[in-house]
């Protein structure tokens, strides 16, 4: 793979984990490196310490710096974003805030995460919404131009995963969200797999709305996500539940709904998440995501290359554009087991199924695929004895 300036001794000492086992399961989650685990430790020992609520009080400029540094990430303003507890509660906030009728129609992809479908199902029971799945092109991403061509006054809204939960596929979200806003169409992007290991810049990818995970290429703390929602929707959008955090009560019969992102929030939240998720935000900047982006699909590209060359593997990703994920089957050994005889070599993937991308995975004629998603502090060296563990395992 292409050599570049890229710290890995500083990447590898600041994940202490990489001692002990290789971690190929960021898809799933990430190892948080040394300052957010501090973070995330100085945050619950205060709280035993003093309490919960004198915690919050004293750490509150750490706990409202996620608004700007998620603001820096993503290229929005601040008010521009809701602290949710996952990434499946910050989607679920921006979907269920939608008003579909009979007769409406949701675009969706057909590598859609399984969750998400899930939900436009049950709009489609509760409402008569149609789910329409846009077809792929010949690199089983998205294909725009018939995208375009399914355009009508019907289509609401246009959900995609912009990097799906079973492959390497990246989306072109970019071009996506140039027909959106073409035809002025809401556009809600899954950004959970995309963002911390690529830039996602929503000023350049045009959605109106996206949800993201801490645990997974941001190195956060699991229960922590975020909800982006663009200011110019934010009226329109009315959320699925409020409580006082989101909106106040101003007399027995009235209430005031708050006008910023923070409408999507609860008053309880994982505050010590919260505080440790912007850490991890401004370790991934510091790092740049440029240079993450390059890392990570350097040493994506050099394991497929690697496990093309074994006689018992196929290599499954779809997609022009490849990511650090990479899924793959034997024709001799189930995936379950897979993960298993290299969990006892302390290695870590993961399986993916139908659960996470049915209506792919039948499409394509997949069942269960070995997933193993790198990172920036993982090496080619690790990857050599990951093939070499998958050939006598």
């Amino acid at each position: 793979m292409p050599k570049h300036t890229f710290d890995i001794e500083r990447a590898r000492k600041e994940t202490p984990a990489c001692e002990n086992l290789i971690h190929f399961n960021n898809a799933g989650a990430s190892l948080m490196p040394l300052p957010v685990t501090s973070a995330l430790q100085d945050y619950l020992e205060s709280e035993a310490r003093i309490g919960g609520y004198e915690t919050a009080n004293l750490f509150a400029e750490g706990l409202n710096k996620i608004y700007t540094s998620a603001a820096q990430l993503l290229n929005c303003q601040p008010g521009e974003i809701a602290f949710i507890e996952n990434a499946t509660r910050a989607w679920d906030m921006a979907f269920y805030s939608f008003s579909f009728k009979p007769g409406d129609k949701i675009l969706t992809a057909i590598a859609e995460y399984g969750s998400n479908v899930i939900a436009y199902l049950h709009q489609a029971k509760r409402t008569g919404v149609e789910v329409v799945f846009i077809p792929n092109d010949s690199h089983g991403q998205v294909d725009t131009e018939a995208l375009v061509k399914m355009i009508d006054n019907k289509v609401k809204l246009i959900s995609v995963s912009h990097i799906p939960t079973g492959g390497g596929l990246v989306n072109p979200a970019i071009e996506i969200g140039r027909i959106a806003r073409q035809h002025g169409i809401p556009y809600l992007l899954d950004a959970c797999q995309s963002t911390g290991q690529i830039p996602v810049d929503v000023e350049a990818i045009g959605c109106d709305l996206l949800s993201i995970t801490g645990r997974k290429y941001l190195r956060g703390p699991r229960a922590t996500g975020l909800l982006y929602v663009r200011d110019t929707i934010l009226k329109e959008l009315d959320p699925p539940f409020l409580d006082q955090h989101a909106a106040d009560l101003i007399s027995p019969n009235e209430y005031k709904v708050r006008e910023d992102a923070k409408k999507f929030e609860n008053w309880e939240q994982f505050f010590a998440g919260k505080y440790a998720l912007a850490i991890a935000i401004d370790y991934a900047l510091s790092w740049g995501l440029d240079s993450i982006q390059q890392r990570v699909y350097g040493l994506a590209d050099y394991l497929r290359n690697q496990l093309s060359n074994l006689d018992d593997i196929t290599v499954t990703d779809e997609g022009m554009e490849k990511c650090g994920i990479v899924t793959f089957a034997s024709r001799s050994r189930d995936a379950d087991s897979i993960k298993n005889m290299l969990a006892e070599k302390k290695i870590n993937v993961s399986v993916s199924d139908g659960s996470g991308m049915l209506v792919s995975f039948q499409q394509r004629g997949l069942e269960h695929l070995v997933r193993a998603s790198v990172h920036y502090f993982n090496t080619e060296e690790e990857i050599d004895i990951f093939v070499d563990k998958l050939q006598v395992c």
